[in-house]
């Protein structure tokens, strides 16, 4: 297939991902974020299905008045013939957002589409594919999480854009960060392309970040090479987010709700998705993708061990929350009525006798336990902040808890009901999942039988455990943490990259791409890892 961009010109423009916010002379780049026109942040696709697609832009006239936009897709570049197309008014009232579904396609099919302004001006073209339809013989997933800017280059998104053995592109959440410049990420020179500088509250907060965001060239070029379904984590609204709440948000930064509202609002604008908070995706005879939200919706509060721990008998402690709360059946990642649509997806993706039930979530769902010896592992200079996380994985290990009760080991009940639909159904499940910013591949066991399989991946820019870890003891670090976890099989705890996964008949494979730097432009990678699962089999081997 033809890239819209090519390489040379992906690596020379990606020079603008670290300089071109920092401009002299106030910045010409934010002046262009804030008060751009025409056609100021590309295109974008997503929501595919077998004969529509949805189209996304963003059109500012000189005024800043309404406008109408008019989408076009066709089977060539040229568009010597307009196969399908569509119109809308947009405004101040969306941030000057466009989003149209074009139907009447064929299925399995790459097109060319482009939006023209009422002025006549054109935007980017980029291509997009429909979803296939009948016998599927192979299909290639790209799969991405945890991209902060603060952190590094996104590299990983120009690999992928590149690449010409893509069918659909995942994005499972973290597209972006709520934090103020130079608090996570430590002032970085990496954090001046962030706007603004302060955090995200209100609607202007969270618009002008995914401007900062979409102007980067690498995601740009992701989103004009493939259709992108994506979901949302947590950082789309703020850090450790639930139902009523987030770990980042305070009693005096406002109301809640009115946060996540504006969040949830700004997402569905600036990004190629659906009003729909949860729906499925039919890859032919193939698979059924699923996607979820665990996050905004319905999930419960987690529990925090640094609470737990601050009892005046910690060990007891841990023992009466692991006996008591910790098996709360009412606590939830995804809220009773999407509960109930996912089990009901499982069931009819098996009665069609789909080959893979593909479930993407944010979080991890595979159990980990640290080590009795992690304190080994600290780097001399790490913060108080690691150290304190490590003693309460330890503490929590010997308890026989989980490390992360921010993830699905935070929810057992929970686990077990999902898992146990899978068995029920006799689906092939595949759990693809990211957030934790490290690549891992777990077993998934329900009441000591095979339920399916996870492949967590690693983020795009976010540091994970090694940055609290010596970097030499990355081996040792993997290797102990596989011993002490019964559902994991394999990790990586030092790289940065993405997941390609391959599905066919005989097999689902994930090959771990690894970036080689996150730090300069480039899109050179380290030797990747691979691992499979074979229909009916639900445990993973290696590739």
């Amino acid at each position: 297939m033809t890239i819209i961009m090519d390489r040379r010109a992906l690596l020379t423009t990606g020079a603008f991902g670290l300089g071109g916010l920092v401009l002299p002379g106030g910045s010409l780049a934010a002046q262009a974020l804030l008060g751009g026109q025409g056609f100021t942040h590309g295109v974008a696709s997503g929501e595919p299905d077998s004969d529509s697609v949805l189209l996304w832009s963003r059109f500012v006239s000189a005024t800043g008045a309404p406008s109408k936009v008019r989408a076009e897709i066709s089977l060539s570049r040229d568009f010597a013939k307009v196969a399908s197309g569509g119109e809308m008014i947009t405004g101040p009232w969306r941030d000057h957002t466009a989003k149209i579904t074009v139907s009447g396609l064929t299925p399995g099919t790459t097109y060319y589409y482009r939006f023209i302004g009422p002025d006549g001006s054109i935007s980017p073209i980029a291509r997009t594919r429909t979803l296939p339809l009948g016998k599927v013989s192979k299909f290639n997933i790209a799969v991405f999480s945890c991209a902060n800017l603060g952190f590094g280059l996104f590299n990983a998104y120009a690999h992928a854009a590149a690449r010409d053995d893509i069918d659909l592109v995942l994005h499972l959440g973290d597209y972006l960060y709520e934090y103020a410049r130079g608090g996570y990420d430590s002032g970085s020179d990496f954090s001046k392309r962030i706007l603004p500088e302060t955090e995200l509250y209100n609607l202007a907060d969270y618009r002008t970040r995914y401007a900062s965001y979409r102007s980067d060239p690498n995601l740009q070029a992701l989103h004009a090479a493939f259709p992108m379904i994506a979901n949302t984590d947590d950082h789309e609204g703020a850090n450790d987010s639930w139902e009523g709440g987030a770990e980042n948000h305070q009693p005096d930064e406002g109301d809640w709700t009115n946060r996540k509202n504006a969040a949830m609002q700004v997402w569905r604008e600036w990004m190629p998705v659906s009003e729909q908070p949860w729906k499925s995706y039919d890859i032919g005879d193939l698979a059924t993708y699923f996607r979820t939200d665990t996050r905004m919706i319905a999930r419960s509060r987690p529990a925090s061990y640094g609470t737990i721990l601050r009892s005046g008998d910690p060990a007891a402690a841990l023992v009466a929350f692991r006996d008591g709360a910790w098996q709360d059946p009412a606590a939830t990642m995804m809220g009773t009525e999407q509960e109930s649509w996912l089990y009901h997806g499982f069931r009819a993706a098996s009665r069609q006798k789909k080959t893979w039930h593909v479930l993407g979530v944010g979080t991890n769902i595979g159990y980990n336990s640290t080590p009795p010896d992690a304190l080994d592992w600290l780097d001399p200079k790490a913060d108080g902040r690691a150290m304190a996380y490590f003693k309460a994985g330890i503490a929590a290990g010997k308890a026989g808890l989980p490390y992360n009760l921010d993830n699905w080991g935070g929810y057992p009940q929970a686990k077990a009901r999902l898992l146990s639909a899978a068995q029920a159904t006799d689906a092939n499940l595949i759990a693809v999942t990211g957030d934790s910013h490290n690549a891992w591949a777990f077993d998934l066991i329900e009441d000591n039988r095979s339920a399916g399989v996870e492949f967590g991946g690693h983020s795009v820019t976010s540091p994970g455990i090694e940055s609290a870890t010596r970097a030499t003891d990355q081996e040792k670090v993997a290797r102990a943490l596989i011993a002490n976890s019964k559902e994991l099989r394999w990790t990586d705890t030092s790289n940065r990259g993405y997941m390609h996964v391959s599905l066919t008949s005989a097999a689902a494979t994930c090959e771990w791409v690894f970036m080689d730097t996150v730090r300069a432009v480039s899109t050179a990678t380290k030797a990747s890892h691979r691992m499979k699962v074979r229909p009916g089999r639900k445990v993973l081997e290696s590739a």
